[in-house]
């Protein structure tokens, strides 16, 4: 699958509690949702802040920080098949904002 999206995160918006500290820098998870309608503005992509298990269980609102467009596709789709490595989870970060 190829696609390209274009999306801007109002990094104001992000828990800073959920960034983590790993080897390689700070990371930040998020989810993206790309739907099948576009809206008034023209966009068919969401980004909001990954839920933990318990938030899904419990039916915590999501937290939306971003939203854009696909811009190209190849018109086909594939589920990735690879899952994330563990990172490490030293929440101590010390971030510029």
């Amino acid at each position: 699958m190829a696609s390209l999206i274009n999306l801007n995160i109002n990094v104001e918006n992000l828990p800073k509690e959920k960034f983590v500290k790993g080897k390689k820098g700070v990371y930040y998870n998020l989810t993206i949702s790309v739907n099948d309608e576009t809206n008034q503005f023209g966009q068919n992509v969401s980004a909001f802040d990954s839920q933990t298990k318990e938030e899904r269980e419990a039916k915590k609102p999501k937290q939306y920080i971003g939203n854009g467009k696909v811009v190209w596709t190849d018109g086909k789709s594939t589920k990735a098949q690879q899952e994330p490595q563990p990172q490490d989870n030293d929440n101590n970060v010390d971030l510029p904002f």
